[in-house]
């Protein structure tokens, strides 16, 4: 399916069917730890990307494939910054209208200050904005934002979303070794989630392939440090476990495409995958993939992750299907 796409294993939503909001890759941040490489160039401009109900139509045909059970949330997590969808605000209340089934949103936060997107969030369930940084010089560095887009804006939109917003506030706080651990960077941190009052904080950590290939997660020293620092509404959110769903398709290479475009694969995964897949063989089905001319392999801390080859990555770290 073009937008819907799962469900994938989540470290916070368990099973968690997607819906793609914006195309590959419609970003007005181009952090250095993105999982979908570099943004190129940075966009601001909200628009409606896809035709609305298109993206409402193929939901309603992903969840007729699915048992009571095998979903637990409906996400909109997109191939860049998910509000740059001016449509989302209708796209969140019909997918409320046909399920029972919670809805997040996934979004970097940046375009909170705007009266209008913290109206149209108002309905989801859950969402989960970004803070990876407590002050304005290293969220240059790490999230390197659009530049109408500044520090200042985005702590003021999500502290004006919280005064407005009954829903679950969860924001995630991406640690990257050498940025962001120290204890200072952390206690600028703090005191800025301070003013937003969020529900709960999730400290995250790259575990995808970063855009730049100088990234690393941070190690378990400055996650036991985080976790204390940020307060006791902060946990860390493990690596997800459980299955990629790439049933409900008759094109199994699309399946994966779908999936590996939104969020890369290790390739260790992607086996373990395809081969509690009786129906196919994993050496073909990878064969068939590479001759799509649509994946690429990059390598990141030694792995191997299968990404949509449109998301650009540094060469020198990339090889080629």
């Amino acid at each position: 399916m073009k937008y819907v796409f799962g469900p994938v294993p989540s470290r916070r939503l368990g099973q968690s069917l997607g819906i793609d909001p914006v195309p590959l890759k419609t970003c007005n941040w181009n952090c250095v730890y993105c999982q979908l490489g570099r943004t190129r160039p940075l966009i601001n401009e909200r628009k409606a990307f896809f035709p609305p109900g298109d993206m409402i139509t193929q939901l309603k045909e992903a969840l007729k494939t699915h048992k009571p059970g095998e979903v637990d949330w409906i996400t909109f997590v997109g191939s860049g910054e998910t509000m740059l969808n001016s449509s989302m605000g209708w796209l969140i209340r019909e997918v409320k209208s046909i399920t029972q089934l919670p809805v997040a949103v996934i979004t970097n936060g940046s375009l909170l200050f705007l009266p209008d997107v913290r109206q149209e969030l108002m309905v989801a369930d859950a969402v989960m904005p970004s803070l990876d940084a407590g002050n304005a010089k290293l969220y240059q560095i790490i999230n390197r934002p659009h530049p109408q887009l500044t520090f200042e804006r985005l702590v003021a939109g999500m502290t004006a979303f919280r005064k407005e917003y009954r829903g679950k506030l969860w924001v995630e706080v991406m640690l990257v070794r050498n940025l962001n651990v120290s204890e200072e960077a952390l206690k600028e941190i703090s005191t800025t989630l301070l003013d937003i009052q969020p529900d709960e904080i999730h400290i995250i950590q790259p575990t995808r392939p970063p855009a730049e290939k100088w990234v690393q997660p941070p190690d378990e020293e400055a996650l036991f440090r985080a976790q204390v620092i940020l307060g006791n509404t902060a946990r860390v959110i493990p690596l997800a476990t459980g299955r990629f769903d790439l049933s409900g398709t008759d094109n199994l290479v699309d399946a994966i495409l779908g999936i590996i475009t939104r969020h890369p694969m290790r390739e260790s995964e992607l086996v373990k995958t395809l081969a509690d897949l009786s129906s196919s063989s994993v050496v073909e089905t990878l064969k068939e993939l590479k001759k799509s001319g649509k994946a690429q392999i990059v390598n990141r801390y030694g792995v191997r992750f299968w990404s949509a080859l449109p998301a650009y990555f540094p060469e020198d770290d990339k090889n080629m299907t």
